[in-house]
């Protein structure tokens, strides 16, 4: 596995590295302060191409591959999480869906505009019955004729505000369990679509979650996505690619947590010295370090996996607990080793301090992640 990157993926990081820093971090604290994300920052993230990550060419993205998306991942993990996660949603299990499964058709419909940032995308699984036991879904669609009827509802939906298309999961054969969930490309004009309660969060401000509610929602028989019946098995498809992505989002965040935590003890004078003079210090950034670089290590031979067609569940599964375990402990490191400034809110550590707490929980919490290693490794044991 060689994950060295070409000098144009080499360029791409740097241009998108001086973005981060010279555009979104000027304005991360007017983020926070009103939950949006600037309208030139919108646009710049189109000039830069970074709504088509993923997407083909051919459908005017920029084509990368898992490797070449979590390069970029972890650059923009390096910024606000509310900015990097409404990108991170649209181009992972927002788009990933439509781009792998998807036909011919749903692309020329679809990805271009996805791709340029002009639509925005979703992925609607979650509902009040439905979180870890994600098959248990009520929204239900019944065929009439050349379309599908969809009623119910889900929550805790990223880009739901933003979105304008949703990969939607309901049920056409109740009697057929998780073999009964088709995937449907849904927009949100269609008849019957309507936006819910907008979430307050503890983080990720300038990412807005809510509630859907699909009323006799009518959708093109054209739009289911793969097959009826194969829903679940889309969602989980879609849900282990994205994972790789959201490792890499979590170890640009935890970089930046160290790279900040460095420059501050280097500086911060305690007892007649620089506090990274003292070994309980260092002992905090060694472990700190420690952590990233396994989780780097992992991130990417994940990402090449998955540009090798590998069945990934399992390590698509400890990458996302791990990133998550890890962006968490590092961003616990940092608040400790900046002391009281780190608590502060016109500092950005609080804020990544909030903002890691999600990540146990979204796109799958830590503890299913742990059932799914489980039964995977049944699987490779043969009990």
């Amino acid at each position: 596995m060689d994950f060295r990157l070409s000098s144009e993926l080499e360029e791409m990081k740097r241009m998108v590295r001086d973005f981060v820093q010279n555009e979104v971090e000027e304005v991360a604290m007017e983020i926070e302060e009103t939950d949006r994300i600037p309208e030139p920052i919108v646009a710049m993230t189109k000039e830069l191409g970074l709504f088509g990550l993923g997407i083909p060419e051919a459908y005017g993205g920029l084509g990368l591959d898992m490797v070449s998306k979590c390069a970029i991942y972890e650059e923009l993990g390096k910024t606000h999480n509310g900015y990097t996660t409404l990108v991170g949603a649209h181009t992972g299990i927002g788009s990933v869906g439509i781009v792998e499964m998807g036909t011919e058709e749903q692309k020329r419909r679809y990805l271009p505009r996805m791709a340029s940032g002009e639509w925005i995308g979703g992925f609607a699984l979650t509902e009040p019955s439905a979180g870890s036991q994600a098959y248990n879904l009520k929204t239900n669609a019944v065929k009439k004729g050349d379309k599908y009827v969809i009623n119910g509802s889900k929550h805790y939906i990223t880009n739901a505000v933003d979105g304008y298309i949703f990969t939607v999961m309901a049920v056409t054969d109740a009697s057929k369990g998780p073999k009964g969930i088709t995937s449907f490309i849904v927009e949100k004009d269609f008849p019957g679509f309507k936006l819910g309660a907008v979430e307050r969060k503890m983080g990720l401000r300038g990412s807005h979650s809510a509630e859907l509610f699909f009323e006799d929602l009518e959708v093109p028989a054209e739009n289911v996505l793969g097959k009826e019946g194969e829903g679940y098995i889309n969602a989980l498809k879609i849900l282990s690619n994205g994972r790789a992505g959201l490792a890499a989002r979590n170890l640009g965040s935890a970089q930046k947590l160290l790279d900040m935590s460095m420059a501050y003890a280097l500086e911060r004078v305690q007892f007649g010295k620089p506090i990274f003079e003292h070994q309980a210090v260092q002992h905090m950034l060694a472990d700190m370090a420690l952590d990233i670089e396994t989780l780097r290590a992992l991130t990417y031979r994940v990402a090449w996996l998955v540009d090798q067609k590998e069945n990934v569940i399992k390590e698509a599964a400890m990458a996302k607990l791990y990133g998550s375990e890890v962006y968490n402990r590092v961003a616990d490191l940092a608040v400790q080793v900046h002391g009281g400034i780190g608590y502060m809110r016109d500092y950005p550590i609080e804020r990544y301090y909030r903002d890691a707490r999600i990540t146990k929980i979204y796109e799958g919490t830590n503890q299913i992640q742990k059932n799914i290693i489980a039964n995977q490794l049944r699987k490779l044991y043969g009990k």
